[in-house]
């Protein structure tokens, strides 16, 4: 009696451990599944049964619902989204609800360019859409985009997993963010792929250094220990509140903060896009909050740096960021000296005469209307080359700091100066 009792416990603790999950036979309604798809879609499968979700019989059905049986009624499946991967991994979304990235379908939507520009670009994959279309939705975002037939851009573990191996080790792989993170206003993967770091760690992955060689990835500085709760310090928009006591540095924020929307350039005061600022947590709003993300980034450097050294190349970092809104403050009054002069005219869907920086390069409305060229550059100027100077410095890449950075901003504001100056006269000369 006391063998069987034994023998019970240990089976009892088996089965409860998930040990017999194995020995379950796959189900008619999987095996339909599978022995369709191998025929339309063979590499999902084949993803699929090299994944960790299939040695855990983790099915089709689990993720997609049973609703979908045939090829007539492909419109009953249900797309996974976060909520679903949520119900196995609940720290992981947890964590995912609190980061940056849940953010990327919010912040795009509440752009206002992202309302002018092809819908195509925008939800259908092929621009920011690829990218941003991530993070958790509400049941009438969604409804929305299913609506306008985009229903396969229902993603966000996956941008990083990719389907259907939803691989944890491909997600640690720097190389998983470079779809992302590259190219015009943010080429974080150009940037540390030839920096140092990035150097380093391209020869440990060929052999040539060795594996206790220090060599830092994306993931092991914005979502050290494995947390999906990334942010950074100065955040994309490199704005932040409280104003820094520098006076002429406050006065370029502020500058900055109105050509953003963010401020009222006549009254000064915030505007309703704060409040859509503060709902996708795009920018550190206050001291405690700023050296939160600070205090961890120098945890992080502390794993080979000094912290002296650390702190140090952090704090020229922001010194850095001043100096670049010096030169942008400059170029944004320019611009807005033209608009109050009444020398460049006023779009009419912008709410001020000033020049408004979320247009990008359209001045929008209801149709695709071309910004003027002086804006244009101003767009440059703070899109793609003030990016690139403060993020080159905290990526540690010379080259981006100055050439890609730097330097092109000052080229920036010598052009937005002439062509203010060249506006000016024919101005007067027509009057």
């Amino acid at each position: 009696m006391k063998k069987i009792m034994s023998v019970g416990a240990v089976v009892l603790m088996f089965v409860l451990c998930g040990g017999l999950s194995s020995f379950r036979p796959a189900s008619a309604e999987v095996e339909t599944c599978v022995k369709c798809h191998e025929k339309t879609s063979p590499g999902q499968v084949a993803d699929w049964k090299a994944s960790q979700h299939f040695k855990e019989e983790v099915t089709c059905v689990d993720c997609h619902g049973g609703e979908h049986k045939n090829e007539k009624d492909v419109k009953l499946v249900s797309f996974p989204d976060e909520s679903t991967c949520g119900e196995c991994h609940e720290d992981q979304f947890n964590q995912f609800a609190k980061g940056k990235h849940n953010f990327g379908w919010t912040s795009l939507n509440a752009m206002p360019i992202t309302h002018v520009e092809p819908d195509e670009l925008m939800e259908g994959g092929k621009g920011c859409g690829g990218c941003h279309n991530m993070g958790i939705k509400t049941e009438a975002q969604k409804k929305e985009q299913l609506a306008k037939g985009y229903r396969y851009q229902n993603n966000s573990c996956d941008e990083c997993h990719t389907r259907h191996t939803f691989s944890k080790k491909e997600a640690k792989d720097p190389r998983a963010c470079q779809q992302c993170h590259m190219g015009y206003d943010h080429p974080q993967w150009e940037m540390w792929s030839s920096s140092k770091h990035g150097t380093r760690w391209f020869a440990k992955e060929s052999g040539r250094l060795p594996e206790s060689a220090s060599a830092p990835t994306c993931q092991e500085c914005h979502l050290p220990e494995g947390t999906h709760e990334n942010k950074t310090a100065w955040g994309f928009l490199g704005v932040r509140l409280p104003l820094p006591k520098d006076p002429q540095w406050a006065a370029d924020q502020v500058s900055i903060l109105k050509a953003l929307g963010v401020l009222n350039p006549e009254t000064g005061k915030p505007t309703a896009r704060l409040d859509a600022v503060k709902a996708v947590d795009l920018a550190r709003l206050t001291e405690e909050a700023w050296q939160k993300e600070r205090v961890k980034m120098v945890a992080t450097c502390k794993k080979c740096h000094s912290e002296s050294y650390a702190r140090t190349q952090l704090e020229m970092g922001d010194s850095m960021m001043q100096k670049a809104d010096r030169l942008m403050g400059q170029g944004i009054n320019e611009i807005a000296a033209l608009y109050k002069d009444k020398i460049l005219v006023k779009p009419d869907n912008y709410s001020f005469a000033y020049p408004d920086l979320l247009f990008f390069m359209r001045t929008g409305g209801g149709k695709l209307e071309q910004a003027s060229y002086i804006e244009q550059v101003l767009f440059k100027m703070y899109m793609k080359h003030r990016m690139r100077t403060y993020q080159g410095v905290f990526h540690a890449n010379p080259d981006y700091t100055y050439w890609y950075g730097w330097a092109q901003m000052t080229k920036d504001l010598t052009e937005i100066k002439d062509l203010a100056k060249t506006m000016r006269a024919t101005h007067k000369a027509v009057k």
